[in-house]
């Protein structure tokens, strides 16, 4: 049903006075953008447009309005000081407080200071910021115990600020936005428990008091209409604790509570998405969509603002995916962003992982001096906590054990960026040797252990048993939850153990992640689990390295199955190397197999066929200048493709 747009004199009023008062904005927004079209001066039309525009926080719409209402009536203050607010909330701040200097209405006065406050907050001015503060607010406003906390927070005075946030919640009560503020104290604190039990009061509140926000409905698979930018989910701050709830999981590694939090909140269209959500579906998402995350965190870093983190997240994923030269011209391009969001020690960092691809030599170098000081800072901060100890009070000893662990985080990327160096020379021996220089700080770090554990395995038969225990500990850690540990640990583990002949330790393993992926499956029979195909996977690609192709071929094939829950990107992955390596040596008659074993591998290789079609065969790299073709990025083509090369090969 269409909306009338050309209404009668008279009857216009009423209409849009009754959907404004219904909610319903979006179509009073219509109305009165068709009668801006007859009368661009209309003083009510035009008040009224920026009013439900700001109510949607549409705040470039907004200030547009705002802006020609200022101009056709300048001596009402009420417009210019809605317009700076409008700018501000687009992130215009020295347009904002400009505007906001020309209003002169002592009625104003106290709204004037208070807009002034927020924007030398939002530019990181503490000092001008405390200023208007204290112009602005009165000994009897109930709102100076959460100016003062936001500034104490901006200071890093994070404790103190809990405390100002708790003390306005006693005289404000039970408002979503002091339990929001209390929760990010706890946050910042680490103390997640304790922050996550805020925003479960938040969002319990807001699905009690808000059904129509739709909260859950997207992550149940109901499709729902977007709930837009409104006031009331503004004030719900719903948005803002499943923001939170994701990053606390996200920080924890639980990488599906972390996107389920994401759809869990009130469903929005991703053109109004806010900076925050944006990020934060980005980053979460990266592994799955990296082209879609990229994309996002481009558009952020080119608003007038965007969180924080977005500019140093955006140049480390571009490190993480090999995509240095994009690395190097977001820094030369930003220069203005680099040195307000990027650390030192992550400029630096960043400069040495360039510097990698063209002069390993020099990069080298340079992350031996990074870790140089991180060492001796180590050392301190260890005596720090010896000294600290011997006090025997808990949160001076809590606190210098975080401020060493958060050095010992910085140190061991360092670390790992001068391992890959030698790794990509296969120079395994020189990569032992770094290790073993870190083993006084590293030890008992999960990181470290792990890849000291790769590093012994990919040295073969001499160091499987040392292998073992690092592998073995990481494993019994998660023992309990074994699907979280890492297809390939597992794997490679399993392997250190056929290879020591612990061949009933290698099969006990297997059965624990067979009886943990049909558990798995029971409470989530869509979802595909790999972990025990991929064990399966390369333990056959070993025994094909080792020339035993009948008995690894075997393996592989039967690890597949059932194809339609084991077949996917990455288990093909494993699969199709495997028979490659074959027919390079049937090829050279170095291999010779039974007919009936052929057979076997046609019909496994039809199989594949069969189930492939709307399987990937390969991952594609985010902004590829020449992407595949969709039609031949598919396990079917390959399949079909790798069974032609054989009837080649046995000229059938």
């Amino acid at each position: 049903m269409s909306m009338r747009y050309d209404l009668k004199e008279g009857e216009a009023t009423y209409r849009i006075y009754s959907l404004i008062r219904d909610g319903k904005f979006r179509d009073a927004i219509d109305i009165l953008n068709f009668q801006v079209q007859i009368n661009n001066k209309s003083r009510a039309a035009l008040s009224l447009l920026a009013y439900c525009y700001y109510y949607l926080q549409d705040y470039v719409n907004a200030s547009d309005c705002y802006e020609q209402l200022s101009n056709l009536y300048p001596d009402q203050d009420q417009y210019k000081l809605y317009y700076a607010q409008s700018l501000y909330k687009c992130g215009l701040n020295a347009e904002a407080m400009r505007i906001s200097s020309q209003i002169e209405s002592a009625n104003y006065a106290t709204q004037v200071l208070k807009l002034q406050a927020a924007i030398k907050y939002a530019e990181d001015d503490i000092k001008g910021c405390i200023e208007f503060v204290d112009r602005s607010s009165s000994s009897d406003d109930p709102g100076i115990e959460i100016n003062k906390a936001c500034i104490l927070f901006k200071e890093d005075k994070v404790e103190a600020a809990l405390e100002r946030f708790k003390r306005a919640q006693k005289i404000l009560g039970q408002k979503p936005e002091i339990s929001y503020n209390i929760a990010v104290c706890h946050y910042r604190l680490r103390q997640y428990d304790v922050s996550l039990k805020h925003i479960a009061d938040i969002i319990e509140k807001g699905i009690k008091e808000h059904p129509e926000l739709s909260v859950g409905m997207q992550t149940d698979g109901i499709e729902v209409a977007s709930v837009g930018n409104t006031l009331v989910l503004h004030e719900s701050c719903l948005v803002e604790a499943f923001n939170l709830k994701a990053a606390i999981q996200f920080n924890l590694k639980n990488m599906n509570n972390a996107r389920e939090a994401l759809t869990d909140m009130p469903p929005r269209t991703e053109a109004e998405l806010d900076p925050i959500t944006l990020h934060n579906i980005a980053v979460m998402n990266m592994d799955e969509e990296p082209s879609s995350g990229f994309e996002k965190l481009q558009f952020l870093i080119q608003q007038n603002s965007f969180p924080f983190e977005t500019f140093a997240n955006l140049c480390f994923l571009y490190v993480k995916f090999g995509f240095y030269s994009l690395v190097a011209d977001v820094l030369a391009e930003n220069s203005h962003l680099t040195f307000k969001h990027l650390t030192p020690y992550e400029y630096e960092f960043m400069e040495a992982k360039i510097m990698q691809q063209t002069s390993p030599e020099e990069a080298y170098r340079k992350l031996e001096e990074m870790g140089v000081k991180q060492i001796d800072t180590l050392r301190k901060l260890t005596k720090e906590v010896q000294d600290v100890r011997k006090s025997n009070k808990e949160d001076p000893i809590k606190k210098a054990l975080q401020e060493y662990d958060d050095n010992l985080e910085k140190y061991i990327p360092i670390l790992m960026a001068q391992a890959s160096i030698y790794w990509d020379m296969q120079n395994y021996t020189a990569i032992e040797k770094i290790f073993r220089k870190s083993v006084e700080f590293c030890s008992d770090h999960d990181v470290w252990r792990l890849n000291v554990g790769h590093v012994l395995f990919m040295q073969d038969n001499n160091k499987y048993r040392d292998a073992i225990g690092f592998y073995e500990p990481i494993v019994k850690k998660h023992y309990d939850n074994i699907l979280n540990v890492s297809p390939i640990v597992l794997a490679n583990l399993c392997v250190t153990y056929i290879m020591t002949s612990l061949n009933e330790e290698a099969e006990e393993l297997m059965r624990k992640i067979e009886r943990e992926e049909d558990h798995a499956a029971m409470d989530n029979p869509e979802r595909k689990f790999y972990h025990l195909c991929i064990v399966n996977l390369v333990i056959g690609t070993l025994y094909c390295a080792k020339g035993n192709y009948e008995f690894g071929i075997s393996r592989v094939m039967k690890s597949l199955e059932p194809y339609q829950k084991k077949l996917g990107t990455d288990t093909w992955y494993y699969t199709k190397r495997c028979f490659l390596a074959l027919f390079e040596n049937m090829s050279k008659h170095l291999v010779l197999l039974k007919d009936s074993f052929v057979g076997e591998i046609i019909q496994f290789l039809t199989h594949c066929e069969m189930y492939g079609k709307d399987v990937k065969a390969n991952v594609e790299m985010p902004m590829d200048p020449q992407p595949m073709h969709p039609g031949r990025n598919t396990v079917a083509y390959e399949a079909r493709y790798l069974k032609w090369l054989l009837f080649e090969i046995i000229e059938y």
